[in-house]
């Protein structure tokens, strides 16, 4: 039998490398829009679609994982010259194929019909803020986080929590992002209303539509890659 060449091990360890990048987008999702869809997560009978794409981060940290154990496994295999280990590595590398192209189109997918998602969604996330914020201090913390890290005032604008224990228990007060920062003291109607500060509606909408074409294109991208990069276990050895 032959060894393996460089152009052999630099294809395994490209695997790794496109592991280690699927990883980084699938923390980086996770981390970006963990608040954001921690919110859409505490609504009622909210779309499955929309639960879907909250685990999309961690389908992605998986796949990232899997492809960094495969990518060893494929070098191991081509340094030990093991048709097993090879046959092993191939194979889940077509299942990841398949699993990248499928999730890729997904994405590209529900970007089309996320804006009417969110919309349908907006009567039942107003009301969860007019019967909870101020009272549930889960949910609380949940959109004040949001609303700081956006810069975003409620689902559409103030007035989401008009009503809301919040806004009752403190007379006439809105959330501090609902007022420019120029403004001191507390945010009242009047200082709202005149600040206009955009909804988290619109900042959520442009949240998955941008990482939806971003990490859809990425693995998409990797995916050719894998397809360039790899080749069949028989031509990296004189097995017969």
């Amino acid at each position: 039998m032959n060894s393996p060449s460089l152009s052999v091990l630099y294809s395994f360890s490209f695997m790794q490398l496109a592991g280690t990048a699927i990883l980084g987008v699938g923390i980086w999702v996770k981390v970006d829009s963990g608040s954001l869809l921690g919110i859409l997560d505490s609504i009622e009978d909210a779309p499955s679609e929309l639960s879907q794409l909250a685990n999309l981060s961690y389908g992605l940290i998986v796949v990232g994982a899997v492809l960094l154990v495969i990518g060893f496994l494929g070098c191991c295999g081509a340094v030990k010259e093991s048709r097993c280990m090879l046959l092993t590595f191939f194979s889940i590398v077509l299942i990841i194929f398949l699993i990248e192209v499928a999730g890729a189109v997904l994405l590209f997918v529900f970007q089309g019909v996320a804006g009417q998602l969110l919309q349908n969604l907006e009567a039942k996330v107003q009301n969860n803020i007019k019967e909870k914020y101020g009272s549930d201090e889960k949910l609380t913390s949940l959109w004040n986080a949001t609303m700081e890290e956006f810069k975003c005032c409620g689902y559409r604008n103030y007035t989401d929590f008009d009503g809301s224990p919040f806004n009752t228990a403190l007379v006439d007060v809105y959330p501090t992002t609902c007022c420019n920062s120029s403004i001191s003291g507390v945010c009242r109607k009047s200082q709202a209303g005149l600040s206009r500060i955009d909804g988290c509606f619109d900042k959520l909408l442009t949240l998955i539509e941008d990482n939806a074409v971003i990490v859809g294109g990425v693995v998409l991208g990797i995916a050719a890659l894998e397809v360039q990069k790899t080749k069949s276990p028989d031509t990296y050895f004189d097995l017969y």
